[in-house]
């Protein structure tokens, strides 16, 4: 599993209990805003809002705060106007990274993410020099105890998932971005609980990080997550389990 896969269930792990579920609450609020201009507000014609509020809901976010947050998108409301920003470079080890960013500020965000790959030893870099490392996919995971390997290839496959990988304490059943909606829906009827479902960029191929090297690039992810403009970031790091349950 990748390291950003790996962060990324250990955040849902946590749930509700996250000391940072302000933040959570902020990133996703900028995202229902700009799916909203984007792509109206009605969540049946936009793919974006739909996911946006499915992970809102998923972190018991308020009705009247992510409605409101919907108006501010649309126009019914005034609202900040947020610019998506792509950042590609290197982090610690010479991991690859991606880093989506929302921001009302350019300027700020982009000294912003110099000085969180700087601090870690890492670096921006130009447009495109890490994106064809990363495909964009579905991705649900599945702890091993809550679901077979044989019901999720019945379940998934025959929803139009692309493969399902064992991952060790858990399977990720991987999709084509336009195939998630159906085959997480198919899960959902056969009622199989899963810890992260959501549109990802997975790499196509592994940076190994292990030891001191491994916890630098754990702490790099953790200050690319408090900062309140990036809303996403990928990472090709394999870091062992090991290194994740002693930090």
């Amino acid at each position: 599993m990748s390291g950003h896969s790996k962060w990324s269930t250990i955040k849902h792990k946590k749930g509700a209990a996250d000391v940072k579920r302000g933040k959570i609450f902020t990133k996703l609020i900028k995202e229902i805003t700009v799916a909203a201009r984007m792509g109206g507000g009605d969540q049946e014609c936009n793919p974006r809002l739909r996911h946006a509020l499915n992970a809102a809901k998923a972190q018991n976010m308020p009705k009247d705060t992510f409605e409101r947050a919907i108006k501010k998108g649309t126009g019914d409301l005034e609202g900040v106007n947020y610019e998506e920003i792509l950042y590609e470079g290197y982090g610690p080890g010479g991991v690859a990274v991606l880093v989506e960013c929302l921001t009302d500020n350019k300027n700020r965000t982009i000294a912003d993410v110099r000085y969180i790959f700087g601090k870690a030893g890492g670096n921006v870099g130009t447009d495109g020099c890490v994106a064809w490392m990363f495909d964009k996919k579905g991705l649900i995971s599945v702890s091993k105890e809550d679901a077979s390997e044989e019901t999720l290839m019945e379940v998934a496959l025959e929803a139009g998932a692309e493969d399902i990988k064992d991952e060790g304490d858990a399977f990720e059943i991987i999709t084509a971005p336009e195939d998630f909606d159906a085959v997480k829906d198919a899960v959902d009827a056969a009622e199989i609980k899963y810890q992260m479902a959501e549109i990802t960029m997975l790499p196509q191929n592994m940076t190994p990080v292990d030891g001191p090297e491994a916890e630098q690039v754990i702490r790099f992810m953790d200050a690319l997550d408090d900062c309140d403009d990036i809303q996403k970031f990928y990472t090709n790091a394999d870091i062992p389990d090991s290194v994740f349950d002693a930090m």
